[in-house]
């Protein structure tokens, strides 16, 4: 049952029950961490996949909201399963939070309206997918998926399923507003045309794209799924720098093997050219052409380039800049610059492009759901973003130009039909299931 019926139902009841002199069963209360809860009809309840780092402050977040009632979690790791349900139960004063190894056994309760996915990135379509089939509205981390075929079924998925979704590309949100500031000064040409754009991109142990996993084999304390973590990924021992067990305060380095991520390229690159995207205005299109860089042996260089003919480069500080006909503007989560200081201090006309200005990303998302709106980072958005990070990993691996087709998620020209470029093979049992 989603969200709005769920709310109708109860508030009917609620009533039923007053005009018959029975005491109402829907009144507000207060938890003893003095927040006033909402009624149980206007509070969105919450599974959370994957209970890692990210996803704790996720649940941290959500508990202390007086509109969300976190029901659920799961972990293939029993110490970190346990110690979010523990997080739980304590903010709520009760011991009713639900512990899952498997995920699907979340998403088959019907009390649950919508879920946070914040597993390893080769999950993601999978469980994104399977929220969608079950009615569930989906929070899911960037980067969205391990590949662009599994970008383009997100999309084909939410949209089928009627899904409120956002991507956890928190910059279009968060940060005082300094991307969407940037964005705006872009789109309402205070640097006059564009002409290219540089995104930069902190790399990871030497590299910022990923490479095969050559990790060795360490035996598996008990408490861990193993085949479950792996899921749709190739078999292969256990090592912790892959899933380091317990209760955790860092990222783990799955994210630099390519059987799992895309390194930092999708990692960071997630972030760093959503915000291009964003200020080019493509949120529904994206590049046509992807140039390997031309000193490979440097790990930066490649270039995404549009049909209107600006060249997004993977270049340059941790941020983006763009440079136009009449000037540059720089911005990072802790920098706004420009190559004149009235190009930001100006103010904009009355009639100049404005950009959504939520001041939170989990609460987008969760105004969205009550709504049912199109949240600031929906599926598509996270979808191109991502979209343009694979093209640049592949034009990496493959050190080939690469055409593609925005419009219709495919390559061109002597790529054209080239799953290998496209998609991975999955583990038996572990297959994406059908929209």
């Amino acid at each position: 049952m989603d969200y709005s019926r769920r709310r109708f139902l109860v508030q009917a009841m609620g009533a039923a029950a007053a005009v018959g002199g029975a005491p109402s069963l829907i009144l507000p209360r207060a938890s003893a961490r003095g927040i006033r809860l909402a009624a149980p009809s206007e509070r969105i309840t919450l599974g959370l996949i994957g209970m890692g780092i990210q996803n704790r402050f996720h649940l941290q977040a959500f508990l202390k909201r007086p509109d969300t009632h976190v029901l659920a979690v799961c972990d293939v790791d029993t110490t970190r399963r346990e110690h979010a349900k523990a997080l739980a139960d304590k903010a709520y004063e009760s011991d009713d939070c639900a512990a899952y190894n498997d995920y699907r056994e979340l998403l088959a309760r019907p009390d649950i309206d919508a879920v946070v996915i914040s597993t390893p990135d080769h999950w993601h379509a999978i469980q994104v997918i399977d929220a969608c089939r079950a009615g569930k509205d989906v929070y899911c981390e960037k980067p969205l998926t391990l590949t662009l075929f599994e970008a383009r079924l997100c999309m084909e998925a939410v949209r089928a399923h009627r899904r409120v979704f956002q991507t956890g590309s928190q910059q279009r949100s968060e940060f005082g507003g300094r991307f969407r500031t940037a964005c705006e000064l872009v789109r309402n040409r205070r640097l006059g045309d564009i002409v290219t754009v540089s995104v930069g991109i902190h790399a990871y142990k030497g590299s910022p794209t990923a490479h095969f996993c050559d990790l060795g084999e360490e035996p598996i304390e008990p408490g861990l799924d193993w085949d479950r973590w792996l899921g749709p990924a190739p078999m292969r021992p256990y090592h912790s720098v892959l899933s380091p067990r317990g209760v955790n305060n860092f990222y783990p380095d799955w994210r630099i093997y390519r059987e799992y991520s895309g390194g930092m390229i999708t990692d960071w690159g997630a972030h760093m050219f959503d915000i291009a995207q964003w200020g080019l205005n493509m949120d529904q299109a994206g590049p046509t052409q992807v140039l390997p860089a031309r000193d490979r042996s440097t790990g930066f260089g490649a270039r995404l380039i549009y049909n209107n003919g600006i060249e997004v480069t993977h270049q340059g500080p941790t941020g983006v800049m763009f440079t136009g006909t009449t000037g540059w503007l720089f911005v990072s989560r802790d920098k706004l610059s420009a190559s004149d200081e009235r190009i930001i201090s100006q103010p904009l006309p009355p009639d100049a492009v404005r950009l959504p200005a939520p001041k939170d990303h989990r609460d987008d998302w969760i105004e969205n759901i009550k709504s049912r709106g199109r949240c600031i980072c929906d599926v598509e958005v996270g979808a191109r973003s991502v979209a343009c990070c694979h093209l640049l990993n592949l034009a990496y691996w493959h050190q080939k130009v690469l055409r593609w087709n925005p419009s219709s998620w495919e390559f061109m020209g002597e790529d054209a039909g080239n799953m290998s470029l496209m998609d991975v093979s999955r583990r038996a049992g572990y297959e994406l299931p059908p929209i």
